[in-house]
C-alpha cells in the first residue's frame, strides 16, 4: 500500500475514489511487470472500499469490478523429480555433509511433511505438540524483528493441523536436541534469533546436485507427495487437499472442506506417506503397488 496506492491515490478523500483510478493505478503497476503486486492491490482495493460501504461511507464499492483489469499473475513453476528418483533423492539427503546437520533435518523434514517454506521457517516449538503428535500452524505468528514475512503462519490465513508420522517425531527429536532451548525450531547460523533463510533448503539441494530451477525445489516436495497420495488410490481427493491446504475456488465445496477435517483420515495418510518415503530407499516402488501392499 505505501509503495503503490498511497503514492497515487493516498491524497483523495476516500468519497472522491472512482473505478477510472483504480483501472489507471493497476495499469501502472501492470506496466512494470509487477502483475502478482497489481492482483493484491485489486485485493486490498476491494476490501478497502467495501469496508468504506460498510462504515456507509460511501453508497458502493468502486473497486468491486476490476476483475480483467490486469493479466493474471503467471503461474510459477516448482520442479519435482518423477517419484521414480525418490531413493536417489533419498540417499542424498541421507549423505548430505556439506552443511549443517540441522539444514539436513530441515530437508528431510519437508520430504516427510510437504509444508511451505514460510510454515517451517518460522515454526516456533510451541506450536509442536510431541504427545498428541500434532503440529498446528497458526493463522499468523508474532513476527520477528528483521525477518522479512516472519509474521506469516498458515498460507490459507487459518491454523492447519499437521499429523506427525513415528518418523518425522524422531526428525522433530533431533532437531530438538539441537534447537529445543531456544524459540525457532529452525534458528539462523549466524543469530539464532532469528530464522533459517529462505534459501536454506534450496541451497541443500544445489549441493546435492539438484539444479533447484529445472529438476527439484523445496517446494517440489509438495507435488511429489501430493501425486503419491493420489496415485495410491488410498485417499481421497478432500483429505489430500485439506493436508496440501490449497486454496479451493469453489467457495461451496471450499466451506465443505474447511468444516470437515477429515482428521484421521490425515493422519493415517501421514504415515502412509513417511512409510512409502521408507520403502522407497532401496529401490521405487509404485505408489498404487505400494498402496495395496500397504493396505
Amino acid at each position: 500500500m505505501n509503495n503503490h496506492i498511497f503514492p497515487v491515490l493516498g491524497h483523495l478523500s476516500i468519497t472522491e475514489l472512482k473505478t477510472q483510478q483504480f483501472t489507471a493505478l493497476l495499469k501502472g503497476i501492470e506496466e512494470k511487470g509487477l502483475l502478482e503486486v497489481a492482483s493484491r492491490t485489486r485485493q486490498h482495493l476491494c476490501n478497502i472500499m467495501r469496508h468504506a460501504v460498510h462504515q456507509g461511507l460511501i453508497e458502493t464499492n468502486p473497486a468491486l469490478n476490476l476483475d480483467g483489469v490486469t493479466a493474471p499473475p503467471v503461474k510459477r513453476h516448482y520442479p519435482a523429480l518423477p517419484l521414480a528418483r525418490l531413493p536417489e533423492l533419498l540417499e542424498r539427503i541421507d549423505g548430505y555433509q556439506q552443511g549443517r546437520v540441522l539444514t539436513q533435518l530441515a530437508v528431510s523434514l519437508t520430504l516427510h511433511l510437504f509444508i511451505r517454506s514460510s510454515e517451517l521457517r518460522f515454526a516456533r516449538w510451541r506450536e509442536i505438540d510431541f504427545k498428541n503428535k500434532i503440529w498446528t500452524i497458526p493463522a499468523t505468528r508474532e513476527a520477528i524483528a528483521g525477518a522479512r514475512y516472519s509474521g506469516r503462519g498458515a498460507k490459507m490465513r487459518t491454523p492447519h493441523i499437521v499429523p506427525l508420522s513415528r518418523q518425522t517425531i524422531v526428525i522433530l527429536k533431533q532437531i530438538k536436541a539441537i534447537s529445543g532451548h531456544l524459540e525457532l525450531v529452525f534458528p539462523g547460523d549466524h543469530n539464532p534469533y532469528k530464522p533459517i533463510c529462505e534459501n536454506t533448503v534450496n541451497k541443500a539441494l544445489r549441493l546435492m546436485g539438484y539444479d533447484t530451477k529445472t529438476d527439484v525445489c523445496g517446494h517440489g516436495f509438495r507435488a511429489m507427495a501430493c501425486s503419491a497420495l493420489m496415485e495410491s488410490e488410498r485417499w481421497s481427493q478432500d483429505a489430500v487437499e485439506r493436508q496440501m491446504s490449497h486454496q479451493e475456488h469453489n467457495s461451496v465445496r471450499a466451506a465443505y472442506i474447511h468444516k470437515a477435517e477429515h482428521l484421521d483420515a490425515r493422519k493415517a495418510m501421514m504415515q502412509w506417506w513417511s512409510d512409502y518415503l521408507d520403502a522407497c530407499r532401496e529401490t521405487y516402488i509404485p505408489p498404487y503397488i505400494w498402496g495395496k501392499q500397504a493396505g
